[in-house]
This record gives C-alpha cells, sequence and structure tokens, in this order.
C-alpha cells in the first residue's frame, strides 16, 4: 500500500469517437460488427488504464451517448466531445483532468489499444516522470498513440496523421521504452487487428476478433486478463 501511495498519480485523457465515424477503415471487415468492435476496443483501453497502478482517473470524451455510457460503467469519468477535432477534444479533457486535479500529471491514450496491459502502460508513465512533455510512436513508428505532460506543463497535443514528426518537432521528448508493444499498437485496419490479436486482446474485443478474423486465420487467442 505504502508503495502504490508513493506513485506519481496521472490522469489519462482517452478520446472516442461516435460510433458513425469509428472504426471506418474497418468496415469492409468488420460488416455489421464494427460499431461493436469500436466500443470493444475503447473499453478494453479504458479498463487497462484504469487499473494501471499510476493512473488515478481516465477521462473519456465522446459526444456518443452508446460509449460514454459503457465506459462510465467501468468506472470512467466522461465528458462531451465539442466536435471540433481531436486534439481540440483532448485539450477539453485535459481541462477537466486539471480541475479534477491540479496536481497530477496528465497524458493522452488513444482510444483503440485492445491489447494494452496495465504495467506496460505503467512502464510509459514512469518514464514520461523524467520529462515535462513526452510521447511515445505507434507501432508504424508514424502516429503517436501516447502523450503526456508533467504537472503545470502546457498540453499541446498534436495528434493526426504523421503526429510522431509533429511532437517532434514540437520539442516533445520520445520515449524509447523496452517492452511495450501493446501501447504501441493501435487497430485500424484488419491487418492492426491481427497484430493485437497475437498479442493477447482484452475480454471485450476478443469474442468480436474472433467472428471478424475467423481461427483459422487468426489463430485461437485467450483474453491476457
Amino acid at each position: 500500500m505504502l508503495k502504490a501511495m508513493q506513485l506519481a498519480r496521472w490522469s489519462i485523457v482517452v478520446p472516442v469517437k461516435t460510433l458513425i465515424r469509428a472504426k471506418t477503415r474497418l468496415a469492409g471487415a468488420a460488416g455489421p460488427y464494427r460499431a461493436a468492435l469500436a466500443v470493444a476496443v475503447a473499453s478494453d483501453t479504458v479498463s487497462a488504464a484504469l487499473r494501471c497502478a499510476r493512473v488515478a482517473r481516465v477521462v473519456v470524451v465522446t459526444a456518443d451517448p452508446v460509449p460514454a455510457e459503457r465506459l462510465a460503467e467501468l468506472g470512467a469519468h466522461v465528458v462531451d466531445d465539442p466536435d471540433k477535432g481531436l486534439n481540440t477534444a483532448l485539450r477539453v479533457g485535459a481541462a477537466e483532468a486539471v480541475r479534477l486535479a491540479p496536481g497530477d500529471a496528465v497524458g493522452a491514450l488513444q482510444a483503440d489499444l485492445p491489447a494494452l496491459r496495465p504495467e506496460e502502460l505503467d512502464k510509459v508513465l514512469e518514464a514520461a516522470l523524467g520529462f515535462e512533455e513526452s510521447f511515445v510512436p505507434d507501432a508504424a513508428d508514424v502516429g503517436t498513440t501516447f502523450y503526456g505532460v508533467s504537472p503545470g506543463v502546457e498540453f499541446r497535443p498534436r495528434f493526426g496523421g504523421e503526429s510522431r514528426a509533429r511532437h517532434l518537432s514540437g520539442g516533445a521528448k520520445e520515449l524509447t521504452v523496452e517492452g511495450i508493444p501493446s501501447v504501441r499498437r493501435d487497430v485500424d485496419t484488419i491487418d492492426d487487428l491481427r497484430q493485437a490479436m497475437s498479442l493477447g486482446l482484452g475480454p471485450h474485443t476478443l469474442p468480436l476478433a474472433g467472428v471478424i478474423i475467423p481461427p483459422s486465420r487468426g489463430g485461437d487467442q485467450a483474453p491476457w486478463g
């Protein structure tokens, strides 16, 4: 208990798109399961973040009542998305996080990390404490899956497209932490989902992935926890 109390605390902001916009690149493969898959992936992301030792709270930003209700049931603090773009949504969530806990560090986490493991996120948050502003690139080294700032530092997310380059050019430190594949494996395509499946999907995503990717192609997988 003492060790847990000594851990620096983080607020994690997770943006969740409206279901009509979510996972459109998976529409062909997921078919009628696309919306359910989007909710499941976000649920596994939020659930894993909430179990991370350094995470005090998860602030979800969404304009869709379906994931809002589901993620609130999991323990997230939900605020409304003003629908002015991803980075605006993240800033709204960060402002709410600072209002709730002004002394905590604030991080942004993409909502499509269905294999996320709490202990790997913990490694990232520990490393991020060494810098005022930092980020983790995605598995393709093009985008970004995590962005964080120390308490009191301006929150300046630059997500979307080639965000790794934008975060670097803006002065954020790229975190090169070993052993965090689940933090870097976001899911936009069916191949991404297969890669996440090989890491071990969370319990919300796994049943749907088993329908979308039959065992003969994706292999039998068990949830990580």
